[in-house]
């Protein structure tokens, strides 16, 4: 690299050959001469045989790594650049990219050693059951670090190690993960479909974008990020309240019938809660909830029976 011409600003001109803007921009020499050919790149000054380059060339490489990382493809690209060359600033779609690609949660990253993921698994190594965790994503490796991982989600290892101390097992986890995954992304994608539908069209009906209108769309797209969780996490409690009743009253109701209530002895009234006597009702039906509370006393009454006299019979051997 040289440097060439009269400062401009107190500072020198930078020029390039290829090879060393090449070596500046992380680029090959290959891709610069690709982008070149694709009309994303300006024209290089020729002096002699020799192509050189400078400034403006190194910024637009890094601007095209930056949107590619961002997942543009060349195409758009190219449409981004040209609106920019044309005096249509790209900072309103930049802005509108950065918050897009910005977190969607307030949780952080956090790492854990091999040593200590163990532990929490079971205490025994398992390279299978890694391997898979890495490409789930709910680890991910560090270069030159085979000790110690990278947790994009601390909150999803934990749900998997309380599962596994649950005694679910490795394999049903992941299997249940991947499951819910997918189902998850239908979901996130149906939601930026009703959005884009109703709200983002108008923002986005040029490409690009005007700087006016890209800045609105980012703040719209702040706005809305936190309602599709909000939305999935009331949805999910109330879907659990159901399904988990029924599950509930289906086991409770299942083989056996509740004892029919004896028809002999002291009878007693029992003050119970309305909410609990509300509860038993909307699992076992109206007409089942007496004979539920009674079974249910009934049982508690033999267990603790059980306790005192296990209870007693360990006092005497103490004793013996």
């Amino acid at each position: 690299m040289s440097a060439a011409g009269p400062p401009a600003a107190g500072r020198a001109v930078a020029e390039y050959r290829i090879e060393d803007l090449a070596h500046a921009s992380g680029a090959t020499v290959r891709t610069i001469r690709a982008y070149q050919d694709r009309g994303l790149l300006p024209t290089p000054e020729r002096r002699g045989r020799v192509n050189v380059y400078g400034d403006t060339h190194l910024a637009r490489l890094r601007q095209i790594a930056d949107l590619l990382d961002r997942g543009y493809t060349l195409a758009s690209i190219k449409e981004l650049l040209e609106a920019w060359d044309t005096g249509r600033g790209l900072g309103g779609v930049l802005g509108l990219v950065a918050e897009v690609h910005g977190p969607w949660t307030d949780e952080r990253a956090d790492r854990i050693t091999r040593a200590d993921l163990e532990a929490r698994f079971g205490g025994h190594s398992d390279d299978a059951a890694i391997a898979e965790a890495v490409e789930l994503g709910i680890l991910e490796r560090i270069p030159g670090r085979d000790d110690e991982f990278v947790v994009p989600s601390p909150q999803e290892l934990s749900v998997a190690a309380e599962l596994y101390a649950a005694g679910v097992p490795l394999t049903a986890i992941s299997g249940h993960l991947r499951e819910l995954r997918e189902q998850v992304e239908q979901i996130a994608s149906r939601f930026l479909e009703f959005t884009t539908e109703h709200v983002f069209v108008r923002y986005l009906g040029h490409r690009p974008p005007s700087d006016a209108d890209a800045a609105e769309a980012a703040s719209m797209v702040r706005r809305l990020r936190p309602l599709a969780q909000q939305t999935v996490d009331a949805e999910l409690a109330r879907a659990m309240r159901v399904f988990a009743t029924r599950h509930l009253e289906h086991h409770l109701a299942a083989e056996e019938p509740y004892p029919p209530q004896p028809t002999g002895g002291t009878r007693r009234p029992v003050d119970l809660a309305a909410d609990t006597v509300r509860a038993v009702e909307r699992l076992v039906g109206r007409e089942n909830a007496g004979r539920f509370i009674s079974a249910a006393a009934e049982r508690e009454l033999q267990t603790r029976t059980l306790d005192a006299l296990a209870a007693s019979r360990q006092i005497a051997r103490e004793v013996e």
